[in-house]
C-alpha cells in the first residue's frame, strides 16, 4: 500500500472517530434531565456529578501523556472509544445512584484518553499531509453532535428510557469504530523513527511555559463554548422573552454554524495562515457575544449565537494544531497537556456566567466570556508566523493542483 493511500485511509478512520465521539457526547449531555430523573439526583447534587466528568477526563488526559510514551496513540484510541460507548450505555442501564456514578466516572476517564489520543493523531496526520486538515476532523465531531442531539430529541419525544435510547447508537457505532480503528495511522518522530508516542521526547525544561499561551486560549474558548451550551436557552427565554420552543433553537443553530465553519475553515488556514484565521474567528465570536448582550429581542439574540458558532469553531482545532507545530518533537505531550484546559474551561464557564448573572445581570454576564475570548488576540503569535503555515509552498505553486501526501511530512 502506498503512503498516500495509507494516509487517506487513516484520515477517514480518524474523522469517523471524531464523528462517533460527537454522537456519544451529545447523547449524554442532552439527556441530563432524564438522567437526573431516572436516578433521583437532587438539584444540589447534580453539579457534583457533572463536575466529576471533566475532572476525571483531565486526570485521564495527564495519564495519557505518559501512556503514549510506551504505546502508540492509535492503541489508546482503539480501546478508549469502545469504553466511552459502553460507559454511555451503562449510564442508561443502571437503577441506583451508585450505578450512574460508576458509569459517569468510567465515561470521564475514557473520554479524557479519547480526546487526547484523537487530537494527537490529528496533529501527526496534519504534519504528514503538510497542509491544514485539523478543522475537518472537528467538523466531523460537530456533525456527530448534531446527529446525536437529534437522536436524543427523538428518544425524549417518544418517551424512550435511556437504555433503549442509547442502545441503537452504541450497537451501530461500536463495531464500526472497532473496524475503522484498524486503519489509524500514527505519525513519526522528527528523527523518522517510531510510531507516535514512542518518538515523543516530552516538552523538556521550560517547554510548558511556551505552551501556556495556547492553554489560556483553549480555556477561554471552552468558556465561550460552555456558555452557549448551558445558557443560550435560558437567556433567550428569560432575558429576551422567547417561547420555550424557540429557546431550544440557538444551540442547534450554533452547532450547525460550527459544522459549516469547520468544514470550510481549513481552506482559510491554507490561504491566509492559522494566525489570521484565529484572529478573525476571535473578532467574530466577540461580536457575537456583544450582539447577544445588547439584543432587543429573541431573533437578534439568535443572530448573536450564530456569529458565536462561526467565530469559536476555528479556535480549538487550530490551538491543537499550533501545539503540534510549536513542539514537533513532543506533539503528543503538548496535546495531552493542552487537552486538560478543555476541561478547565468547561468547569469554569457555566458557573462563572451564572454567578455574574445572579450578582449583576445576564446581559452583563455575556460580556465576561466576550472579554475572555478576546484574550486570544494577544496570543495569536503562538499560532505561527506567516511563512510557517501549512500548505504555503504546496498550494501556491502554479499548476500544483494537489498535495503529495506521501511526501508532505518531509517537506514541511
Amino acid at each position: 500500500m502506498t503512503d498516500d493511500v495509507r494516509l487517506r485511509r487513516g484520515r477517514g478512520a480518524l474523522g469517523f472517530s471524531f464523528f462517533v465521539q460527537g454522537v456519544a457526547f451529545a447523547l449524554l449531555v442532552t439527556r441530563i434531565p432524564a438522567i437526573q430523573d431516572r436516578y433521583g439526583i437532587s438539584d444540589g447534587l447534580l453539579p457534583a456529578f457533572l463536575a466529576a466528568v471533566p475532572v476525571l477526563a483531565g486526570a485521564s488526559s495527564v495519564a495519557t501523556e505518559h501512556l503514549v510514551k510506551r504505546v502508540a496513540p492509535s492503541v489508546v484510541l482503539r480501546w478508549a472509544q469502545p469504553l466511552v460507548l459502553l460507559s454511555l450505555l451503562g449510564v442508561g442501564a443502571g437503577g441506583r445512584m451508585w450505578h450512574v456514578a460508576v458509569a459517569l466516572g468510567a465515561f470521564g476517564l475514557s473520554v479524557g484518553a479519547l480526546d487526547a489520543s484523537m487530537n494527537m493523531l490529528g496533529v501527526s496526520l496534519q504534519r504528514a499531509y503538510g497542509r491544514s486538515i485539523m478543522l475537518g476532523f472537528h467538523a466531523a465531531y460537530s456533525l456527530g453532535g448534531i446527529l446525536g442531539a437529534s437522536a436524543a430529541w427523538a428518544g425524549a419525544h417518544w418517551q424512550l428510557n435511556l437504555f433503549v435510547s442509547y442502545l441503537p447508537a452504541v450497537a451501530v457505532l461500536l463495531p464500526l469504530a472497532l473496524l475503522g480503528s484498524r486503519r489509524y495511522v500514527d505519525g513519526t518522530g522528527p528523527d523518522g523513527t517510531g510510531p507516535g508516542g514512542a518518538a515523543d521526547k516530552g516538552l523538556g525544561a521550560g517547554g510548558f511555559k511556551l505552551l501556556l499561551p495556547l492553554c489560556l486560549v483553549m480555556a477561554c474558548a471552552y468558556i465561550g463554548d460552555s456558555t452557549v451550551a448551558n445558557w443560550s436557552a435560558k437567556y433567550l427565554q428569560d432575558v429576551l422573552g422567547s417561547s420555550e420552543q424557540m429557546a431550544t433553537v440557538p444551540y442547534n443553530v450554533y452547532m450547525v454554524t460550527t459544522l459549516v465553519g469547520r468544514a470550510v475553515g481549513d481552506l482559510g488556514v491554507r490561504r491566509f495562515g492559522a494566525a489570521a484565521v484565529v484572529r478573525a474567528g476571535t473578532l467574530v465570536a466577540a461580536a457575537g457575544f456583544a450582539v447577544v448582550a445588547a439584543a432587543p429581542g429573541a431573533w437578534v439574540g439568535m443572530l448573536g449565537f450564530t456569529l458565536l458558532g462561526i467565530g469559536l469553531c476555528v479556535i480549538v482545532p487550530q490551538t491543537f494544531a499550533a501545539a503540534g507545530r510549536l513542539f514537533p518533537g513532543a506533539s503528543d505531550t503538548a496535546v495531552a497537556r493542552l487537552n486538560i484546559f478543555n476541561y478547565v474551561g468547561f468547569l469554569i464557564g457555566s458557573p462563572l456566567v451564572g454567578a455574574v448573572g445572579d450578582a449583576w445581570s445576564y446581559r452583563g454576564a455575556m460580556l465576561v466570556p466576550m472579554a475572555l475570548v478576546l484574550v486570544t488576540l494577544f496570543q495569536a503569535r503562538s499560532f505561527g508566523s506567516e511563512p510557517a503555515r501549512y500548505g504555503v509552498r504546496h498550494e501556491r505553486r502554479a499548476g500544483d493542483r494537489a498535495v503529495d501526501v506521501g511526501r508532505g511530512g518531509n517537506e514541511v
